[in-house]
């Protein structure tokens, strides 16, 4: 190192000292980390390989991010698919939802839905406006639902304070209804001015007295407030039938608490079921109290499982009179849920929405109730053509929870039960919140919705039909197992008792 001037040694001599000082310090924290692994008997792999093992763990928490970016194809990912993702994504910037050089999406798997066009489609320009439904004749204050897709139920706790208030402005700007999820009603809900549809779970937040059971005095304050258009009592959810509402410690803070009725900083579990409900009898009790007491339309929602107490349900409501049914029924499928669920129970109990919404509709239609009865569907309906298919299946209307938040900027990190959620939706961080610019996600949720519900009426007008309502099971194909479809007319969605002995009946009750 001749000739170098004496900074340039002072340099050199300064780095070498920092280089031994980090190989020392590594040298020094390596020694320990294999000191521990080797002590410790939690994990057998540290305990064998110590230090190396370690990195397994690193490995594993990492292969999440890079089989999301890097290695899964578009169609692969549950669940949703980066196809579907990207379509939101695109939908709610206002790009379109249009794609190049052909479907990515295979047309020969088993209970594949593919729409009949006819040769003779609706002009655009001939093609009318989705009229309002009346949901709650029988109600004081029925409510005439302007649009058939509309936002499920997500609380706010389970949801950050951002997140809610850009759903209700985007709501109001869309025309759409926004339902509360069970965690009651809070000023954000409120702040865009949208239609309100107000759930009551098991825990009966936000209309519960001091024991936890329902208040009449609180169900007759929130009737009164002018957004509250229908009131939804849940006996089960997507993610977790036979469980209640879960929220984590870490997310009931003061204002969630308050809101709730809870305390501060203790998770928030619903019961399973609503204790007062014991029987078909109880459930018409029920909905006959919150609907008079509130004056608003009321109705019910769960996964199907077991059917036959709808067919007790429907003859109940024929011996009581049908202004005793529920104006409406949300039916949510087994795969759905947006928060925290057993993975028990969210990947083992429920049936798919595809199957139960043409059972349910089935049932209704067998009992002369289906005009009496609104039927919501819920459950993974985020892309135009599962909407469509819901409409075509007999729902009157579709709620959807997870488009709408991919149309917040949610990239599916599925943390959103650890309060860490990195686009600011789920979690109540302030540092994590700020990327979520309630202003710019209000419009991406308002295109998003306006985007579904011109694509669905653009398959409406390829089947032949002027609007969304009008598709029904005949414009609909199912792919079968030899990998021809059938029409939907053709299937059957529910066993012909005189063809079933009873050794093949499954438990009903």
């Amino acid at each position: 190192m001749m000739g170098l001037p004496q900074w340039a040694m002072d340099v050199m001599n300064i780095l070498t000292q920092f280089f031994i000082l980090a190989v020392g310090i590594g040298v020094a924290i390596a020694i320990l980390m294999y000191a521990r692994d080797t002590t410790q008997t939690a994990d057998a792999v540290r305990r064998n390989y110590p230090v190396v093992g370690r990195f397994r763990g690193l490995f594993t928490t990492l292969g999440e991010f890079f089989r999301q970016y890097f290695f899964a194809m578009d169609r692969e990912e549950l669940p949703f698919n980066r196809a579907e993702r990207d379509w939101v994504y695109r939908s709610s910037q206002g790009k379109g939802g249009t794609i190049p050089f052909g479907s990515t999406k295979p047309l020969t798997p088993v209970g594949t839905a593919i729409f009949v066009n006819c040769p003779f489609p609706v002009l655009d320009d001939d093609g009318a406006a989705t009229k309002p439904l009346r949901i709650g004749p029988f109600a004081r204050s029925p409510y005439d639902a302007p649009s058939f897709f509309n936002i499920s139920g997500m609380s706010y706790g389970a949801l950050s304070k951002p997140a809610v208030r850009a759903l209700s402005r985007g709501a109001a700007k869309a025309g759409v209804w926004y339902n509360t999820g069970e965690g009651g009603m809070s000023p954000m809900h409120l702040e865009g001015g949208c239609d309100i549809v107000f759930q009551i779970g098991t825990a009966k937040y936000g209309v519960r007295d001091e024991q936890g059971n329902l208040s009449d005095d609180k169900l007759r304050e929130v009737a009164a407030t002018p957004q509250v258009k229908m009131f939804e009592l849940k006996l089960s959810q997507g993610a977790k039938p036979g469980k209640g509402g879960i929220l984590p410690a870490e997310k009931v803070n003061k204002e969630v608490a308050r809101i709730r009725g809870i305390p501060v900083g203790k998770a928030s579990i619903s019961p399973n079921r609503h204790p007062e409900i014991d029987s078909v009898e109880d459930l018409l009790d029920m909905i006959a109290r919150i609907r008079d007491v509130s004056g608003l339309p009321v109705g019910i929602k769960f996964v199907v499982g077991a059917y036959g107490w709808l067919d007790e349900l429907a003859v109940a409501i024929k011996a009581r009179g049908e202004e005793s049914a529920p104006d409406f029924i949300t039916v949510d499928s087994g795969d759905g849920g947006t928060g925290a669920a057993p993975m028990a129970l969210m990947d083992n109990v429920g049936l798919p929405i595809r199957e139960s919404l043409p059972m349910v509709t089935e049932i209704l239609r067998r009992h002369g109730l289906r005009e009496r009865i609104r039927v919501i569907a819920s459950g993974k309906l985020i892309i135009p053509g599962a909407v469509a298919w819901a409409l075509a299946s007999g729902a009157d209307f579709v709620q959807c929870a997870r488009g709408f938040m991919f149309s917040l900027g949610c990239i599916q990190a599925l943390k959103c039960h650890e309060n860490t959620c990195p686009t600011g939706v789920t979690t109540h961080k302030k540092s994590l919140q700020r990327g979520l610019v309630v202003k710019d996600k209000a419009d991406r949720v308002a295109e998003y919705a306006h985007t579904v519900v011109k694509h669905v009426e653009m398959i409406a007008h390829s089947c032949g039909v002027s609007e969304p309502r009008g598709l029904k099971r005949k414009h609909v194909r199912i792919v079968q197992e030899h990998g021809r479809s059938v029409p939907m007319t053709d299937m059957r969605f529910m066993p012909v008792m005189d063809e079933l002995d009873d050794k093949d009946l499954p438990e009903q009750h």
